[in-house]
């Protein structure tokens, strides 16, 4: 056979070396329907995936099990991966493997990337995706934290930042301040001289997540009972009124919100974990402006940010790690079938 014109060779080599590169094989949490996690989630094992010339292999370190994965699975979601075949989890941090021959984002194999905008199916060992997709953050920072800075604490963040111009000194009152959501808000507030009036439910230990709130930097925090009164604004003491509100709950829990707003204040809603509708007094629509918002936008610089934070052991909060073998165990944790327990996240 009749050697191949040695300008053809680095073509050749080329195409050889792009046919042979692909990523191990892998294994992944999917769901083939919607319905209850424990039910139709189940561990597969995935073939190697070719990749293509700006694609990037991703060894994935750590994931965590957010309320929104469980609601993707369960089909309630209003956005989700198509089925069958679905690979859950939404964020992550993994670890560069591999890189196709044309790549041109600043990475190496060994740098810490995150997907960035999240996107579906980080509960699995390995992923293959566009170089469009991976962002690289810091690796002197715990992984569980930069597996779960996008979801969480760059929601506080943002709504910190988008809806109201506020200067150290004013205040902001919000329901759900023991959820991950709420303690970032805490804290990002506290870096910024914003004072913070927080609502707990009522439940066994409540004095306790008072008391881990307050030692975040919280300047108040009620459970809803000590809310049951005419005039919530006589417990604000020398605090000024709150300019903005944030609703995760619904339900009277909104309400007692928007009795502490002051005029012209905003409350955005971004979550209902109480299930229940929001409802407001027509007086509160007529004085106060109500704005729920899920605004996207590139916060890459945001979340380098966050980390920075963490790095310096300003933002913290409380998780549990736990290895892929017992993935089930942790899906039973993040269902609340072993009680209270912290975020799951599952290191791979």
């Amino acid at each position: 056979m009749m050697a191949p014109p040695s300008r053809l060779l680095p073509i050749l080599r080329r195409c050889r070396s792009l046919s042979s590169l692909a990523s191990p094989a892998s294994k992944a949490v999917v769901y083939d329907e919607h319905g209850a996690p424990e039910q139709v989630l189940r561990v597969a094992d995935v073939a190697p995936v070719q990749l293509g010339e700006r694609d990037v292999c991703v060894r994935m370190l750590a994931a965590p099990i957010n309320p929104s994965d469980i609601n993707r699975i369960e089909g309630v979601y209003p956005v989700r991966p198509p089925l069958p075949g679905a690979v859950g989890g939404y964020e992550g941090v993994g670890q560069v493997h591999a890189l196709g021959p044309a790549v041109t984002a600043p990475l190496s194999p060994g740098d810490w990337v995150i997907p960035s905008p999240p996107s579906f199916g980080t509960w699995q060992t390995y992923i293959v995706k566009h170089q469009s997709v991976w962002h690289k953050v810091r690796s002197d920072v715990p992984m569980e934290y930069a597996a779960t800075i996008t979801v969480n604490p760059l929601t506080a963040l943002r709504m910190l930042q988008d809806f109201v111009q506020l200067n150290p000194g004013d205040a902001i009152v919000q329901n759900g301040a023991t959820s991950i959501v709420g303690q970032c808000v805490i804290q990002l507030a506290k870096v910024h001289g914003i004072h913070t009036i927080n609502v707990i439910r009522d439940r066994p230990g409540s004095e306790e997540a008072k008391d881990k709130l307050k030692q975040l930097g919280a300047d108040e925090v009620f459970t809803e009972s000590q809310l049951d009164m005419k005039n919530v604004k006589s417990l604000l003491g020398a605090l000024p009124e709150p300019a903005l509100g944030f609703n995760c709950v619904g339900g009277n829990s909104a309400s007692l919100l928007l009795k502490f707003l002051r005029q012209g204040g905003t409350m955005v809603t971004y979550g209902g974990m109480s299930k229940r509708p929001v409802t407001a007094p027509t007086s509160y629509f007529i004085f106060k402006k109500w704005m729920n918002s899920d605004k996207a936008e590139d916060c890459k610089t945001m979340i380098d940010y966050l980390l920075g934070l963490v790095h310096e052991g300003k933002l913290k909060y409380e998780m549990e790690s736990i290895p892929f073998g017992e993935f089930s165990l942790a899906l039973e944790k993040a269902l609340g079938k072993h009680g209270s327990q912290p975020k799951q996240v599952v290191r791979f």
